[in-house]
């Protein structure tokens, strides 16, 4: 990891009145990373978010974002930061280029690089034509590109994003999904997403923090979580229906077989690594067993989430 992290949290802690909505949160995100705040609704992700920003102040702990404590230098700090709220909080009488040129005369942006910037992100997000027309009536996903264009006004540094695909469509979904890849990727913005949509984060993000009820879980790559939770590979073994007894122990005393586990079409084999899957095809084809397909199953984010939350009895 890098010696100057853009985001560094130590200890985070922020409560409520005598609840804790957040509770010892410590992770890091270099510049150019996206990292997926993921957990259910009061899991902690939006008072992260906030702290993160200087909107609210921690009870304990210590944050720095691009080198700045959100308490003492938020006004310097915001200058670089942008927020996706998951409301929006578009004007709605304004027009939606006026709610954009009047974000950028907080922002103290020049008046023509202003309005070329809203042409542009108007533009990119597929909403020129409406450009003229009232916030007002804008369906969630309108209303979600337009709130996404504002944050990206200024070019931040750092993008806090709450929710940004939340009521977009398909298509709309994979373009905002591309931009955020973009502006990490070659923008070198920091992103921070907080989102329920695991598939989004395995996508984007190299590193993910796991909260429930304001504690952090698990911070870490999905396949290092993933080794942490469970040892060896989950191979399914198709054998056309579910394998008998017999089946079973045959697998179980191959050399590199750790554990197995009966299926509706034959069996799930965990190896100890890959080598081990032919000695797994022998022992049942020498049993005079049709085999109709063997497929590696590692560990994914879903399978890591949902074992560390307790959602679901996830086996190996």
């Amino acid at each position: 990891m890098s010696s100057n992290p853009s985001i560094a949290t130590t200890d985070l802690a922020r409560r409520f009145g005598t609840s804790w909505a957040l509770d010892g949160l410590t992770l890091e995100a270099e510049a150019g990373e996206v990292i997926a705040l993921l957990g259910p609704n009061g899991a902690g992700k939006t008072t992260t978010v906030r702290i993160l920003d200087g909107v609210l102040a921690p009870h304990r702990g210590q944050v720095r974002v691009l080198g700045l404590d959100p308490m003492t230098d938020g006004t310097e700090l915001r200058r670089r930061t942008g927020v996706l709220t998951e409301a929006g909080g578009l004007d709605d009488r304004l027009t939606l280029t006026e709610n954009l040129l009047t974000h950028a005369r907080i922002r103290k942006i020049d008046p023509d690089e202003a309005r070329a910037r809203t042409g542009e992100l108007l533009e990119r997000f597929g909403m020129s034509a409406l450009a003229d027309r009232p916030a007002q009536g804008l369906s969630t996903g309108e209303r979600k590109r337009v709130s996404l264009a504002r944050a990206l006004l200024h070019r931040p540094d750092v993008l806090l994003l709450d929710e940004p695909t939340s009521g977009l469509d398909p298509a709309a979904t994979r373009d905002v999904l591309d931009l955020i890849a973009g502006l990490a990727g070659q923008g070198g913005a920091t992103v921070v997403l907080c989102t329920h949509f695991l598939a989004e984060a395995a996508r984007l993000c190299r590193r993910v923090a796991i909260l429930e009820a304001g504690r952090l879980l698990a911070f870490g790559g999905p396949t290092e979580l993933a080794a942490s939770l469970w040892s060896g590979l989950p191979v399914d073994v198709d054998l056309g229906g579910a394998a008998d007894a017999d089946r079973l122990e045959r697998l179980r005393l191959v050399r590199g077989v750790t554990a197995v586990y009966p299926s509706e079409q034959g069996a799930r084999v965990v190896v100890e690594h890959r080598d081990v899957i032919p000695r797994v095809v022998a022992a049942v084809v020498t049993g005079e067993t049709p085999v109709f397909g063997v497929v590696p199953r590692p560990a994914g984010l879903e399978d890591v989430y949902f074992a560390l939350t307790g959602r679901s009895g996830v086996e190996p």
